[in-house]
């Protein structure tokens, strides 16, 4: 066969193709609504019917036998048959698996768990399935953490609304008592009054160090700070305080771990433990308070308490906004430097991670371990 015959040859092929294809994408075009199975069947009809054309416009110049050119066309038509029929088939399985996919996401949608089929008809499919499940469990994990936030909301409104109340309503029958000349000791109740104003004023202090946390505004000015001599002056500041329940606060471990860190931020992460201890800690037992080095070579610091431990449950709850322990660990009423609103642990888990540090938490026999971790040298970030 000469070029000749082979140029023309294609460019019958190509004429038939281009105007068959042409009008196959006009079709398609009318028929966008329609479904998909339709759509691949034009598709299928499109390339058979190109073939047979170019065949057919071919056979036309060569003389072909009318015999050859019969025998042609009904292969062409039986081909263009079984492409129909597996164009329906394939057609079906995409409509299916589509189901399938939009019924996950109207799942997703609701709130519910999706789970990925373990078989596809192609491996896109198969894909678009797995990340749909996978951001179904995203969003899942998302609403109960928003969930939880809520709850922790709700329940520091309503502790923060109680702590308010008990002390503005003993300065309110104070101040009435004064008033009528009715306080028999005036002195005292001036200096209950001082008392119960300070418990306000660390509750307000401990919401604002809160929300400068949340804000992201909270700046540390880092320095070389020694553990030892930030922690030794801590216990001794809440010595008389843990004196006065009867209970043993000591220091353990090494002295000499030097850190960069805001000392002021990092004495109230210490003193927010201490005092968490102090509160749930029967009288005569002991705290200790201690240093040591990890093997990553973070500082560790620790305070470990013989309050009985907390439940297991609530392990995962304890630097929450708002949460309180359970009553095993909950102090009669006794008011507390900062507060009692339950912001203390928030505040500690907070500085911590200001310090690119994390802190802790588990039982050990007897009480509970909180151990906050710190690089040595802090990475701005």
């Amino acid at each position: 066969m000469t070029l000749d015959v082979l140029a023309t040859v294609s460019l019958f092929a190509l004429a038939c193709a281009v105007v068959v294809g042409a009008l196959g994408l006009l079709v398609l075009r009318m028929l966008s609504r329609s479904s998909l199975v339709l759509q691949l069947m034009i598709v299928a009809l499109a390339a058979v019917v190109s073939v047979v054309g170019g065949m057919a416009a071919v056979a036309s110049q060569m003389y072909v036998s009318k015999h050859d050119l019969t025998i042609f066309y009904w292969v062409a038509g039986v081909a263009g048959l079984v492409s129909l029929a597996m164009a329906a088939v394939l057609g079906r399985s995409l409509v299916r698996e589509g189901r399938e996919l939009r019924s996950a996401a109207a799942s997703i949608g609701r709130g519910e768990r999706v789970v990925a089929a373990e078989r596809h008809s192609n491996t896109e499919f198969a894909a678009l399935a797995g990340e749909l499940a996978a951001t179904g469990e995203r969003l899942a994990e998302s609403r109960a953490r928003e969930n939880r936030v809520e709850d922790s909301r709700r329940e520091l409104i309503a502790w923060i609304s109680h702590d308010l109340r008990t002390p503005l309503a003993g300065i309110r029958a104070m101040a009435e008592a004064l008033e009528d000349g009715m306080a028999e000791d005036p002195g005292r109740y001036y200096a209950q009054m001082r008392g119960q104003v300070d418990r306000l004023s660390g509750m307000v202090d401990d919401l604002f160090e809160l929300s400068r946390i949340h804000s992201g505004t909270l700046r540390l000015a880092v320095e070389p700070v020694s553990l030892y001599d930030l922690i030794s002056d801590t216990v001794a500041g809440f010595w008389p305080v843990a004196r006065a329940k009867s209970l043993d606060l000591r220091f353990e471990g090494e002295t000499g771990l030097t850190i960069l860190a805001d000392p002021r931020e990092l004495s109230r992460v210490v003193g927010n433990l201490v005092m968490n201890a102090i509160q749930h800690s029967p009288a005569g037992l002991a705290i200790v308070v201690s240093v040591t080095e990890n093997e990553d070579g973070r500082a560790v610091i620790s305070v470990q308490d013989s309050a009985g431990g907390i439940p297991e449950h609530d392990l995962g709850r304890v630097f929450e906004a708002g949460w309180r322990a359970s009553e095993p660990r909950t102090p009669a009423s006794e008011p507390t430097r900062s507060g009692g609103a339950g912001l203390g642990l928030a505040i500690v888990q907070g500085i911590v991670q200001a310090h690119h540090g994390e802190v802790v938490v588990r039982n050990v026999p007897g009480g509970c371990r909180f151990e906050v971790l710190l690089p040595r040298h802090p990475v701005a970030g």
